[in-house]
């Protein structure tokens, strides 16, 4: 699958050298110059990213191994999914500004080069701008995604509010119809700034995280690529090392200078949020409200109850350990957990 992604890619790119090979000089006189000198030269921009170097192959191959390329969910191409799930809807919904493509997306293809670049509109370095730069309307409750370059990310990678939401505060009974309902699968960009919870009670606080990282999810997701586990265009986290799991702290020691010390600082994070979690999914599962793959169990329920669930899998989801905004996920599920006993 990846060998034919990356085939697929290459060819246009592969044509367009033949292409100006054949057709380099044009001046004045007409297409190839006056007697085919005198003429520019038609590769000078496309040299400017298809040169010598190997960079632009490093790129590629990152990206081969990254969730984006290897996931298998871009097949889901109706006009509610389209717009994260394909790279054609994402940037359908980029110039629309809706959260829905207008149709189902046609020969869909997973996010890639041309989703996130401007490939091959310029010819030149330029291309390599991205698509969407603006900050990203939250589709919860209002709040924006404004932390530079990974603006792009956060326009996927937040919650996606299920129908119905619970409302904090009432006594209300919700009917939940889906074993699937819930936040979705990549609430990120959410937790980083604290939005999108069910914010039952208070002290709700947000990490530094989400003031001192000005380029967000880049700055540690696409730091100095450890070969094809982490970094650069894989974006993954952690890497294999001699058979343990190690984090790719590239990105993370300008702040944290002391990579021990970040190391126990990352473990005991996880842990309490582990901890917590945990303790949360017990009490929903005794009160018949999960089942043991995580999902909720349809039916007639409080509005607290399905908040409680909502929670839940909203910080599971996040699948950070709590690193991504700590503060905010700790205090999501602590109270939650106080508001069921």
């Amino acid at each position: 699958m990846k060998k034919l992604v990356t085939i697929l890619m290459l060819i246009p790119a592969l044509a367009l050298i033949v292409f100006v090979a054949s057709c380099t000089k044009e001046g004045p006189a007409g297409p190839a110059g006056e007697n085919g000198i005198n003429g520019t030269d038609g590769t000078a921009t496309c040299g400017q990213c298809h040169d010598s170097g190997e960079a632009f192959l490093g790129k590629v191959i990152q990206w081969e191994a990254s969730t984006h390329a290897t996931g298998s969910t871009f097949e889901r191409n109706t006009e509610s999914c389209a717009p994260c799930h394909t790279s054609m809807g994402f940037k359908e919904v980029i110039e629309t500004g809706e959260n829905a493509t207008a149709a189902p997306i046609a020969n869909p293809t997973p996010v890639n080069c041309y989703t996130c670049h401007k490939i091959h509109q310029d010819y030149t370095a330029d291309d390599w701008a991205l698509t969407l730069t603006d900050p990203v309307a939250m589709r919860t409750d209002g709040g924006t995604y404004n932390m530079g370059v990974s603006n792009i990310c956060a326009k996927c990678h937040q919650v996606n509010p299920p129908n119905p939401m619970p409302e904090v505060g009432t006594l209300d009974e919700i009917e939940i119809s889906s074993p699937y309902w819930g936040p979705h699968h990549g609430p990120q960009g959410s937790m980083m700034i604290g939005n999108g919870g069910y914010e039952i009670g208070s002290g709700y606080e947000n990490s530094p995280h989400s003031s001192m990282i000005e380029s967000g999810c880049k700055q540690c997701h696409m730091s100095s690529a450890y070969g094809t586990q982490a970094g650069g265009h894989q974006m993954g986290m952690t890497y294999a090392y001699h058979g343990h799991d190690v984090v790719n702290k590239a990105g993370c020691i300008e702040c944290h200078t002391n990579p021990d010390n970040l190391d126990a600082k990352i473990e005991a994070t996880n842990l309490a949020i582990e901890t917590k979690l945990t303790e949360l999914q017990v009490i929903l599962m005794d009160l018949g409200r999960l089942d043991e793959g995580n999902h909720i169990i349809p039916g007639t329920m409080p509005s607290l109850h399905a908040g409680a669930v909502y929670n839940y899998l909203y910080v599971l989801e996040d699948r950070s350990g709590g690193s991504h905004n700590y503060m905010y996920a700790m205090t999501l599920l602590d109270n939650t957990i106080a508001a069921l006993q």
